[in-house]
């Protein structure tokens, strides 16, 4: 990282009287017992961030503010947004607080299919039942490369719904033009919205096609062989996109360009 970004990190934003954004923790919500924040966590920790992991599904609380935070990412995860369960409910009630308070927010897959209910979208399965599980391709829009260049040409993917663009949002990314699910990344003020997932790591990778093996004979799924393969040829882009995307996240400033293969 450059001296002139580090010193950004560390100074906080100007006349911002709270700890500089890299003394407070991120919060990280997750789904799973077993799961993890992955590459994602992986690459804040190398920024020098530390990670506040919650799982409120197993009752523990969300904070009433995220001023004792840095930013907040929630995770994805096999359920819906559209379940019933009291958790999702709250989950998707609590995203009022970084809207409101304009706080750094990502939302991963299923994270990011609650942002957009939360704002009024509709979150859905294919009609013909499709889905998407492996690589497929991403394009960034005109917003997108001004805010993060170097997107990845394909990224990884594994989920079976898709939502409409929320009112008053900002596009950036979407799939190809035949793509069943379109949208693949937005923002509205400092929250954005991936549908893709930046977060998986190789062991992630051969857990997911290994518990869920029965979810790759899904129509539009890749072969398990395929996600391998994928993996090898646009990890790197994907990798360095994200180390990218979170220094300029945190910092709440203009990306600089990295090479791509940076990392």
């Amino acid at each position: 990282m450059g001296q002139n970004h580090a010193s950004h990190l560390h100074a906080g934003i100007h006349g911002d009287t709270r700890p500089p954004a890299d003394a407070r923790p991120v919060l990280i919500v997750l789904h799973q017992e077993t799961s993890t924040p992955g590459r994602v966590g992986n690459a804040l920790r190398a920024l020098g961030c530390t990670l506040d992991v919650r799982k409120p599904r197993f009752g523990e609380p969300l904070p009433e503010t995220l001023d004792g935070h840095a930013g907040a990412i929630v995770f994805g995860g096999p359920m819906s947004a559209n379940d019933p369960d009291d958790f999702i409910r709250r989950e998707i009630d609590w995203l009022a607080v970084p809207l409101k308070e304009q706080r750094p927010f990502i939302g991963i897959c299923l994270g990011a299919q609650m942002l957009a209910s939360h704002l009024g979208a509709r979150v859905a399965p294919d009609p013909q039942g499709r889905a998407k599980i492996g690589y497929y391709p991403i394009r960034p829009t005109p917003v997108g490369e001004t805010v993060c260049a170097g997107w990845p040409a394909q990224a990884y993917h594994w989920h079976r719904e898709g939502f409409d663009l929320p009112a008053g949002c900002e596009l950036l990314a979407e799939g190809a033009p035949s793509d069943i699910f379109p949208i693949q990344a937005f923002r509205s003020g400092s929250c954005y919205g991936l549908q893709f997932h930046p977060d998986v790591t190789t062991a992630m990778m051969h857990r997911w096609t290994t518990r869920g093996h029965e979810r790759l004979t899904l129509p539009g799924a890749r072969p398990r062989a395929d996600h391998f393969i994928g993996r090898a040829v646009h990890d790197m882009n994907e990798r360095a996109w994200l180390k990218q995307f979170l220094e300029c996240w945190l910092a709440r400033e203009e990306p600089v360009v990295l090479p791509a293969a940076a990392e």
